[in-house]
């Protein structure tokens, strides 16, 4: 006889540890990260007056919202893979574009959509050349680097200072949490579009596959995903993203200068990796490249507190903290597989 009443046998608890252990070295360089902000700042606090002020912290934030913006655009190109050397270029040619036609009497509320049209339209363009021409990301968006450098140098060489009622008020309005304490308009413009990014990377298709790309992109064609549209789409989002990059940092300055945002390119991959998204692709958050800008923004700080360091100094501390983040993600990836 049969006993009905003995538990019935079960054989996939030993698989669920596996599961979650692999799941949760995916966070460890977000961990990472997050635990070194937290050193800088106690660093900070207990060496410099004044750095505990809640407006200290909010300044990195205020000094570094187009950088943040950059950032979540250059995210979803490397989850996918691929990299985008254009993204300063294109900052600085939307500034020298929004300058110029604002003092030439445009009204503000033709030039703005029309800058940020521009930038996304670039990055389509680097996008459909890298899918249909099978084309390097490295050399398509060099090439688009050098051709939005080229043509901001072309309009106009000097600083273009910028008086448009918008754009002054714009760059002077601010959000006050109390005497003292507060962000700018740009600061909210730049949560905006990283809580959108967030969402649509954890909670969409489109997102789903981004990664799928990121971890291998002949078995995400294998599995029917659209992977030649997904592709263009991410840079197509960095160029729209490096636009309103440039839109923020023209409020922040106030000027469109053919030589802003030299190098930005390098510190948004920077602000990526420190944040714990995986150069080849299909791991990270977007959350880790918050992180990743603050810790940027916080070097900067410290540097500012101790006055008598070189600006130099900044990318000293950022190229170490890179071998260490590269060092741990390869640790990571090895013990994975």
């Amino acid at each position: 006889m049969i006993d009905v009443s003995a538990p019935p046998q079960t054989t996939t608890a030993p698989a669920t540890p596996r599961r979650r252990r692999r799941a949760d070295r995916r966070h460890i360089p977000v961990l990472a990260t997050l635990a070194l902000l937290v050193t800088m700042y106690a660093i900070g606090v207990a060496n410099y007056d004044n750095f505990s002020d809640t407006q200290v912290l909010l300044n990195v934030f205020v000094d570094n919202a187009f950088l943040l913006v950059v950032a979540a655009g250059m995210t979803f190109v490397i989850l996918t893979g691929g990299i985008d050397l254009s993204v300063g270029a294109v900052v600085a040619l939307t500034t020298v574009v929004a300058a110029t036609l604002l003092n030439a009497g445009w009204p503000a509320i033709v030039v703005l959509p029309l800058v940020l049209l521009m930038g996304t339209t670039l990055g389509l363009g680097m996008g459909a050349v890298i899918h249909y021409f099978k084309v390097e990301p490295f050399i398509a968006t060099l090439a688009g680097m050098f051709l939005a450098r080229g043509l901001s140098l072309l309009i106009n060489r000097n600083s273009i200072p910028i008086t448009d009622p918008f754009w002054t008020g714009m760059a002077q309005e601010r959000i006050r949490f109390g005497p003292g304490i507060f962000i700018s308009t740009s600061v909210v413009i730049a949560l905006v579009v990283v809580l959108i990014g967030a969402y649509v990377l954890a909670y969409t298709r489109f997102g789903r596959t981004v990664y799928a790309i990121g971890g291998n992109a002949d078995s995400a064609l294998l599995m029917g995903l659209p992977v030649g549209r997904t592709r263009i789409a991410v840079y197509t989002i960095s160029g729209f993203c490096s636009a309103l990059g440039g839109v923020l940092l023209s409020f922040y300055m106030l000027s469109g200068y053919s030589l802003h945002a030299q190098g930005m390119e390098l510190d948004a991959i920077a602000a990526v990796v420190i944040g714990g998204v995986i150069l080849t692709g299909g791991s990270g958050y977007l959350f880790g490249t918050v992180l990743g800008v603050l810790v940027l923004g916080l070097i900067q700080t410290i540097i500012t507190f101790q006055g008598t360091l070189s600006s130099w100094w900044t990318k000293i501390v950022i190229g170490i903290l890179l071998f260490a983040f590269i060092v741990i993600q390869r640790l990571v990836t090895r013990r994975a597989r």
